[in-house]
Order: structure tokens, then sequence, then C-alpha cells
């Protein structure tokens, strides 16, 4: 079967390599679609993302596909069954997961990150991460199953009230699902800043969101809004975010930043304002809701997807040479998987 194995810091190969053996309590995976995520950007360029890729991988962590085979203990999935896949697995064993915390888990496994992913024909999980998807969700639209259950996630965080007004800083994928997951979790007033005409436009007339177009010299309110979604990862949106909160706001620092970048922050103004800082880390156990608010029609992620790749054209992307993508999967099998 072919994959694309991350060899090397910043070299990806298409190659054939062997079928994966199905352990008693693992399901292997046909797979469709696979999305293609920042984190690939980082584990490329030899960065750290939920953990540490080691070469050789085959990278590939937002997956959809069909049930090829299952381990003699497998009972929640069958041959046949559309399926996603979350790539995070958890210890169950550390401080951290017996303590309901298990994204922060002291020995996390990813599929696509520590062991091989989804950019390959066929992929192997742990059954207890693979869930069924229903009809009315295509395998397309599963593939980022993952990056909306970490949305869902960062909100889960937050003390969410119909009557508050959000701001969303940063229109790239992230932040437009921020949008939709606010909004169909009954946010009164989604605001999406950014630099895209294009995004912003779609935001506001598909989803009902206000925008601000700070490309067009259109600038943030400060003292404005009871939540604030960072989704750029930059010291200067981070300091953008709690400037805009209003007194007794809360900001979620989502985005995710150079390791080694730092920003400044007046103590006095979260002192006064009463400020509720948070950061999210990746999706723990937010696959079914994610699962639901696209298979319901809540959340539509087809049209935030601007490219479709094959195997052969990930190394073009990674490496810079593909503009203008918003969001890309890369089609393996497709819907006929």
């Amino acid at each position: 079967m072919k994959a694309l194995v991350l060899t090397a810091v910043k070299n990806l190969e298409v190659k054939d390599v062997e079928m994966p053996d199905v352990k008693p309590d693992e399901v292997l995976v046909h797979t469709a679609y696979a999305g293609i995520c920042g984190t690939d950007h980082a584990l490329y360029a030899g960065l750290p993302g939920s953990a540490d890729a080691v070469p050789p991988i085959v990278l590939g962590h937002e997956n959809s596909g069909v049930v090829a085979k299952v381990g003699s203990e497998v009972k929640n999935v069958k041959v046949g069954d559309r399926v996603s896949v979350d790539p995070n697995i958890y210890c169950g064993e550390c401080k951290y997961c017996r303590t309901s915390r298990p994204e922060l888990c002291e020995h996390l496994d990813a599929v696509g990150v520590t062991r091989d992913g989804g950019f390959e024909d066929y992929f192997t999980a742990p059954a207890k991460v693979v869930y069924p998807i229903p009809d009315s969700l295509s395998l397309k639209a599963a593939a980022v199953t993952e990056p909306l259950s970490c949305a869902v996630h960062g909100v889960d965080l937050l003390e969410l009230h119909p009557y508050q007004k959000v701001l969303v800083i940063g229109d790239g994928f992230m932040g437009q699902l921020f949008v939709q997951t606010l909004l169909a979790q009954g946010v009164e007033e989604v605001t999406l800043s950014g630099l895209s005409e294009d995004k912003l436009k779609l935001n506001h007339d598909k989803f009902g969101a206000k925008t601000i177009n700070t490309a067009k010299g259109e600038k943030i309110p400060n003292d404005t809004y009871d939540i604030v979604i960072e989704a750029v990862g930059r010291p200067e949106t981070q300091e953008q975010a709690v400037e805009a909160a209003a007194r007794g706001g809360q900001v979620l620092m989502f985005g995710v930043g150079n390791p080694d970048d730092k920003f400044s922050i007046n103590s006095y103004e979260v002192f006064q304002k009463q400020l509720t800082i948070q950061g999210a880390f990746i999706n723990p156990y937010c696959f079914e809701d994610a699962i639901a608010l696209m298979g319901s029609g809540k959340v539509d992620v087809l049209p935030l997807l601007s490219h479709e790749f094959d195997l052969k054209e990930v190394d073009d992307f990674v490496n810079g040479r593909i503009k203008g993508v918003s969001k890309a999967v890369v089609k393996l099998a497709g819907e006929e998987a």
C-alpha cells in the first residue's frame, strides 16, 4: 500500500509499505480523507506537536475512513462502519488521567504523531478512539472532526451564557470553527476579526457572525467582549485579546505560538477587570459532541475546506509552494473507502 512517510526533518517520501498488523484491541481503517493541520507543518519542520514525532513516521492525525478489520477484543465498531478517529490515546494511569484531566496525560500517544497516521491507505488505531459517524455526515467532513473537537473543548472550558458577546481573533480554520461552535451553543453575538475579506464575508453571510477586517484598518475595540478567543498564537494578538476583554471577561488562549514567544500583559488590567485567562490543549472526550454538531447540521465544515490534495502534493504544500490554502484535506480512497 502507499504511504507518505516523514523520513527525516523536512523530508517526505511516498513509499510502498506493508499493511499494518492489527492487535486484539485495534481497528484497521481504510483511509478516506486525512486533514492537514498546522501541527503537521510543525512536525515536518522538526517541532513538537501534542508529542514529539520521531522519523520515520506517517503523519496525519485528522482522519476518516471505513473499518476494514477489527481485532478479537473489539466490540464498539464492525467491518464496514464509517468512522472518524480521535488521534489522542491517553495512558489512563498517570495523575492527570486519574484526576479527570487526560489532555495533560504524561504518556500521551497519538495517531499520526507517535504512531503511523492517516497519510497512508490503511492505518490502525485502538478501538477506544474510533467513532462511528452517522449517514448524514460525509467522510470528507468527518476527516476534520479532530479540529472541531478541539474547538468544542475550548468552549467547554468557558462559562458560557446566551447573553454574552464573544470575539474570535483570527480567521483561520480554527477561528472559523469557533464561530460556528459558539453560535451552535446559543451565544447571542459572535464577532470574527481577521485579514481575509473572503473568509470574513463567508462567516457573516452564511453563519451570521459580525466581522472586523483588520487588514482594512478596522479596530478591535477595547474593554468590550465577555469572552475573547485568541486563535492566532502571536504575541500581538494575545495582547489584543486581553485588551478587548470587558470587566469580568474570559480570555481563551487557543492559538499555538512559537515555543519561544512571550507576550506582555498589564497585571493591573487583569486585576482591575477581574479577568480569567485560560489555555486549551487538545480535545479530551469531545468527539461525540463534534460528530453530533456536524451530523445535525449545526456546524458545516465543508465551506471552510479550500483544497483537496493527493499524497504527492502534500510536500509542496508544507514547503509553502502551494499558496492560498485555508484548510486542506488529502484524498486517499475518498467517499468510496
